[in-house]
């Protein structure tokens, strides 16, 4: 599953905003596309009933919520490439990555 920004970008300046869900082990999406080169967020909740830690290494990217929490990250300008993420309290399964393309390159719907 990839998602694309939300809207409510049409304020100057906003951050392309993308939404991540943790419940329970299952992380929704999967597979999130940014635009490499600018600054994004990525709004965080987790839905689930147990804790979660959203994390990423290669982002710098660890934030821990309880269960109904709402967060987010901010994260740099990436180059073009894979970035992999994860719920730490939830391994193995709960992986995903994040796959920052050029801007000229078409997102996959």
């Amino acid at each position: 599953m990839t998602l694309c920004a939300t809207s409510g970008q049409a304020e100057a300046g906003a951050l392309p905003t993308y939404r991540l869900t943790l419940v329970d082990g299952r992380l929704d999406p999967v597979e999130l596309e940014v635009v490499a080169g600018q600054r994004f967020k990525i709004e965080l909740h987790n839905a689930g009933s147990t804790p979660v830690e959203f994390e990423s290494r290669r982002l710098r990217q660890e934030k821990v919520m309880g269960p109904g929490v709402h967060s987010f990250v901010v994260v740099h300008p990436l180059k073009p490439g894979r970035y992999d993420y994860f719920d730490e309290f939830h391994l193995p399964d709960a992986q995903g990555v994040i796959i920052a393309r050029e801007a000229s390159e078409e997102a996959h719907p």
